[in-house]
Order: structure tokens, then C-alpha cells, then sequence
């Protein structure tokens, strides 16, 4: 997963990798925001906002950040500046 991601953003305690952010992106129209994951003893913190921060400041203004959520941090991404949509569509991948 990390390996075909074309944009990720890492926080770090010293040696552990305490956050990560991972996306595909085209960097002209859309960004897709594939993994936003902060451990669970640094959140709280700002290192998910900060990470998300990173990634629209290389991005830049024009390119539109997309991404699902997993159902328990659905309240979290309106903090942070998204928006939800309803105009989605989703072909579920085999297990």
C-alpha cells in the first residue's frame, strides 16, 4: 500500500512512526486520501489535522482532497475542514 501511494506525509516520536497520511493523486484536479491514521496514544494531539495541513499546503489550493471514512471517525473529518457529500459512488472490492 505505501509502496503505490505517490504522496505520504509521516509523524514521528523520535524512532516511532506515530502518523501517517497516504494518497494517490494526480496533482492537477483530485487527491485521494487513502489512510489518515494517527496511533491512538498520540491523538488528540493536532498530528492528524497537521498531517492533512501538509498535504494541502504541497498540493496546493486547485486540487480538490477526497476520501472515506471509516464509520467510528466520521465526526472527526468535519473538524479538520471536509465537507460531506452525497454524490459518491462506490463499487465494493472483494474480500
Amino acid at each position: 500500500m505505501i509502496e503505490f501511494a505517490n504522496l505520504t506525509f509521516t509523524a514521528w516520536d523520535g524512532e516511532k512512526l506515530v502518523g501517517i497520511a497516504r494518497a494517490l493523486t494526480d496533482y492537477g484536479f483530485c487527491c485521494y486520501l487513502s489512510d489518515l491514521a494517527v496511533d491512538g496514544a498520540y491523538q488528540r494531539q493536532g498530528i492528524g489535522k497537521e498531517l492533512i495541513r501538509l498535504m494541502r499546503e504541497h498540493l496546493g489550493e486547485e486540487v480538490m482532497l477526497l476520501l472515506l471514512s471509516a464509520p467510528k471517525a466520521m465526526s472527526y473529518y468535519p473538524h479538520v475542514g471536509f465537507e460531506n457529500i452525497n454524490n459518491a459512488w462506490l463499487i465494493r472490492r472483494r474480500r
